[in-house]
């Protein structure tokens, strides 16, 4: 499992409320990417760069992912390329579901809130 931490900073024509808005109307979007499991959208408290948490079932699957369509648009949206970090995922601790263990426990039991 991979956990992929995406940031770029964002033109000045895009401030706090703009972000958020457009974070929450693309989140349904994610939905249906292969292998993509959960996407924590950020927004640096001290404004100027924003971008994601993601966890992925695969390096594969996010690097995928981040070619194409997907960076096109981020170049478009905000003129940079994003700073993309790749991470392999031990373990998770999830308090909202009362699960935590091995990273590969998560990928089959899906939560549905």
């Amino acid at each position: 499992m991979i956990t992929a931490i995406v940031l770029y900073r964002l033109p000045p024509s895009i401030g706090y409320e703009e972000c958020r808005a457009h974070f929450i109307k693309i989140a349904p979007d994610f939905l249906g990417v292969p292998g993509f499991l959960r996407k924590h959208f950020i927004y640096d408290a001290a404004g100027g760069v924003a971008g994601g948490s993601y966890l992925w079932e695969s390096l594969e699957d996010a690097r995928r992912f981040y070619s194409g369509a997907w960076l096109d648009g981020i170049r478009a949206r905000y003129g940079v390329d994003p700073q993309i970090t790749y991470y392999e995922t031990f373990a998770i601790a999830d308090a909202l579901s009362g699960r935590a263990g091995p990273a590969e426990d998560f990928t089959t039991a899906r939560v549905v809130a």
